[in-house]
C-alpha cells in the first residue's frame, strides 16, 4: 500500500497533472445539481481537481477533507481556509449541510469493506435531502486497457475491489439513495509504460505484489522484456455513478 504523505510530493505529476484533474472535474460538474451551493469534496488529496470545482461554481462553498497530512497541507495551499484534515469515515459535520458530496478515486482505497461502507454512510449523512453524492467505480478495472502489460500482469494475486459499481450502489441503496445518473471520462497522461509500471511495482503501488517479494520481482522481469519500455499505452477512462438522497417528505 502506497504511503500517501511519501507520495504527496510526486502526487499530482505521476497521474497526469492538470489535464486529468480537468477531466475529472468536468464529468463531475456534470452530475452536480446547478443550484448547489455546499459541496463537499471527500478524500480531496492535494485539491487540484477540487479547485476545479471551486473555480467552476464561484457561487458555491465549496470544502475539501483528507486523512494525509501532506496531501491536505498542498490542498490547503491551493484553496485557502476550505480544507479539512479529517478520517472520512467520521466526518467533523453536521447532518445534511451539503447539497453535493463527490469521493474521487476513494473508496478503491478503504482497507475493508467495511470502512467502504462507512465512507458511504458518512457522505450520505451530512448531504440533505434531495442532494447527490458522485463517486468513482471500479478502478482498478479501468486501468485494465487491453494492453501487453494488462497481458503480463492478468495472472498476479487478485486484490478486493472496495469500490465495485455493484457494492457501491448496494452500499447507497441500503443507506436511502436513489441511483440517479453514470459519466465516464478519461484519465488523460496516465496511460502506463512498461518502465513505469516497474517503477509503480517497486515502490508498492501493486498491493498484492509487495516491493522485495520474488514474485514482484518476477512480473518485473516479464514487463522489462516487453518492446517499447518507454512508450505509453491507452489512458484508462474511469466510471462516476450520481446517486440522489430523497427529498424530505
Amino acid at each position: 500500500m502506497l504511503d500517501y504523505d511519501e507520495e504527496a510530493e510526486r502526487y499530482d505529476t505521476a497521474r497526469g497533472g492538470e489535464p486529468r484533474a480537468a477531466a475529472a472535474a468536468g464529468a463531475v460538474l456534470g452530475l452536480l445539481p446547478e443550484g448547489t451551493r455546499h459541496l463537499l469534496d471527500a478524500g480531496c488529496g492535494t485539491g487540484i481537481v477540487t479547485r476545479r470545482l471551486a473555480a467552476a461554481r464561484p457561487a458555491a462553498r465549496v470544502t475539501g477533507v483528507d486523512l494525509a497530512p501532506a496531501m491536505t497541507r498542498r490542498a490547503a495551499a491551493r484553496l485557502p481556509g476550505a480544507v479539512v484534515r479529517a478520517d472520512i469515515r467520521r466526518l467533523p459535520f453536521a447532518d445534511g449541510l451539503f447539497d453535493a458530496v463527490t469521493s474521487v478515486w476513494l473508496l478503491h482505497l478503504a482497507p475493508s469493506d467495511t470502512d467502504a461502507r462507512a465512507v458511504v454512510a458518512e457522505c450520505v449523512r451530512v448531504l440533505r435531502p434531495g442532494g447527490v453524492y458522485v463517486t468513482t467505480v471500479d478502478k482498478a478495472a479501468a486501468h485494465n486497457v487491453g494492453s501487453d502489460i494488462d497481458a503480463v500482469l492478468a495472472s498476479r494475486p487478485p486484490s478486493p475491489a472496495r469500490d465495485a459499481d455493484g457494492l457501491v450502489t448496494g452500499y447507497a441503496v441500503a443507506l436511502g439513495l436513489v441511483p440517479a445518473a453514470k459519466a465516464r471520462f478519461r484519465g488523460r497522461g496516465q496511460g502506463r509504460s512498461p518502465r513505469r509500471t516497474i517503477d509503480d511495482l517497486r515502490r508498492g503501488w501493486f498491493v498484492t505484489l509487495p516491493p522485495g517479494d520474488p514474485l514482484a520481482d518476477g512480473f518485473a522481469a516479464r514487463l522489462a522484456a516487453l518492446p517499447d519500455q518507454d512508450r505509453p499505452r491507452p489512458d484508462p477512462v474511469f466510471s462516476l455513478r450520481a446517486f440522489r438522497k430523497p427529498a424530505a417528505g
